[in-house]
């Protein structure tokens, strides 16, 4: 498995998270705070992160399918971008299980 992968999906991870938590904040801001402005973001971050989310999907189910990972694994990876803060402590724990792999294969094609 190349690096490129794992990189992409850890982006992907870290982006999705990211707009996640914006996502939550906006919705707390809008129906409990009742914010000005609050509903505009919200609706344009819930875009962004519909959108992102479905790239996420993608890099997620590309890393599960080259790593050979069992269904319940991979859905676990692919639910986690709709649960405030759970891509990043899924993404961290699949990026250390995977860099042995990286390098691994990585050391095995500069050997041959």
């Amino acid at each position: 498995m190349k690096k490129s992968v794992l990189t992409r999906y850890r982006v992907m991870a870290y982006v999705t998270g990211v707009l996640l938590v914006l996502l939550t904040l906006g919705v707390i801001a809008k129906y409990v705070l009742d914010l000005d402005g609050a509903a505009d973001f919200t609706r344009i971050v819930g875009i962004a992160h519909g959108w992102l989310y479905v790239v996420y999907l993608v890099c997620a189910f590309d890393l599960g399918s080259k790593a050979k990972w069992p269904v319940g694994k991979q859905v676990w990876v692919l639910l986690a971008g709709t649960i405030p803060t759970a891509a990043f402590f899924v993404e961290r724990k699949v990026s250390h299980e995977l860099e042995a792999k990286v390098a691994e294969d990585a050391g095995a094609v500069a050997k041959a």
